[in-house]
């Protein structure tokens, strides 16, 4: 089973590469991911980009070159770095503490496990998101620089990142603010955030919450908490971790395959969530029965996703083009239909998500997670 995800992880990679991966501006050593295809003549200039699509196209490089290291994968890693500093134009962050926070990951992972050096950029994302903190507002930290919201897809990367970093004390006040604010007692999963400001704080009142529930908050709330029972060993973390995997399988999938999905920004969700369910199955230290469990049910999940996934893609040119929803027979994403817009910090899809990068990503990061857990001997 390792070599039948290595080659459909090789065949995703392709694909993305194939139809997205170009050069910035025509610039040599660039690589990035024009945001659509078929693309506008604006996304094939890059005048659309989607900063946080592109860290997941870097993470999903990484992947690549994890599972085979060629001299190619690595000098793709370099070219993707560059090209990202290039179009940001004003430097390695932005507005957006979710934003830097999942390019935090990647390049991280990128500098520790393939040596590609991004220590500045590194460094820059690391105090932002380590300045944000803001408890005296209520937070956490903020989705974006002067909001009130406080939520997990900032939170939980953040998290994840700072502990990597070393700030592992940060990091649990992270993971606890997440589950004393954001856990929903009766489903067991992780609401989006709560809107929240000084004023409140101070006159003893509770924030208010956006009780929505997304894939990708338990994603990384999973891979937070699972960090840091590796490295702090304290047994609440194990435990979050137990409680989530079982909140996730009763809630977010059906015959063990995770349901929903959709284009735009959330055309991630859902990857990002089996890649984290990938990182249990494959880190959780195993000293229970429980822990047993959960690392068991985490890998069934992501593999049953990626079967389902791979059986319901289309095959266009020998590639595989991969469906929004992993349920569902993929559809194709032809000429003339309305496409991708940026509104109020979040890209909505198009009319057939198919078309959207963050589609194409999200298959192929599957893909990788697959592989992952397959390697490990589920």
């Amino acid at each position: 089973m390792q070599q039948l995800w290595s080659q459909r992880a090789d065949a995703a990679e392709g694909a993305v590469l194939e139809r997205h991966a170009r050069r910035l501006w025509g610039l040599p050593g660039t690589t990035l991911g024009v945001v659509a295809w078929p693309p506008a003549r604006r996304e094939r200039l890059f005048l659309r980009w989607h900063y946080w699509w592109q860290a997941h196209l870097l993470d999903c490089a990484v992947d690549a070159t994890d599972r085979n290291p060629t001299a190619k994968r690595r000098r793709r890693l370099n070219k993707i770095t560059r090209a990202h500093r290039i179009r940001n134009i004003t430097g390695w962050t932005n507005n957006y503490y979710d934003d830097m926070a999942w390019l935090g990951l990647a390049l991280e992972r990128a500098q520790r496990q393939q040596l590609v050096a991004n220590r500045h950029g590194i460094a820059q994302i690391e105090m932002a998101l380590f300045d944000a903190w803001a408890p005296a507002e209520g937070g956490g930290i903020p989705w974006r620089r002067k909001s009130d919201f406080y939520n997990a897809p900032a939170n939980g990367p953040a998290a994840i990142m700072l502990a990597r970093t070393g700030r592992l004390w940060r990091a649990q006040e992270m993971s606890d603010w997440m589950n004393r604010t954001l856990l929903d007692t009766r489903t067991g999963l992780i609401f989006d955030g709560m809107h929240s400001t000084r004023a409140l704080v101070e006159a003893g009142q509770p924030g208010e919450l956006e009780r929505a529930i997304y894939s990708y908050c338990q994603g990384v709330a999973l891979g937070l908490e699972t960090e840091l029972a590796v490295r702090l060993g304290e047994a609440r973390h194990a435990e979050r971790v137990h409680a989530l995997v079982d909140a996730v399988e009763n809630h977010l999938t059906r015959t063990l395959v995770i349901t929903g999905g959709g284009g735009g920004d959330g055309g991630l969700f859902n990857s990002i969530l089996a890649r984290y369910l990938a990182v249990v199955a494959v880190e959780l230290p195993s000293n229970s029965d429980a822990d047993d469990r959960a690392r068991e049910t985490a890998a069934a999940i992501v593999l049953n996703s990626a079967e389902a996934a791979w059986e319901n893609r289309l095959e266009v040119e020998d590639n595989p083009l991969f469906g929004a929803d992993w349920t569902r027979e993929a559809r194709f994403p032809g000429q003339g239909l309305r496409i991708a817009t940026f509104a109020e910090g979040t890209v909505r899809p198009s009319e057939v998500p198919e078309r959207d990068l963050s589609v194409q990503l999200g298959g192929w990061m599957l893909m990788e997670a697959a592989y992952r857990v397959s390697a490990a001997g589920f």
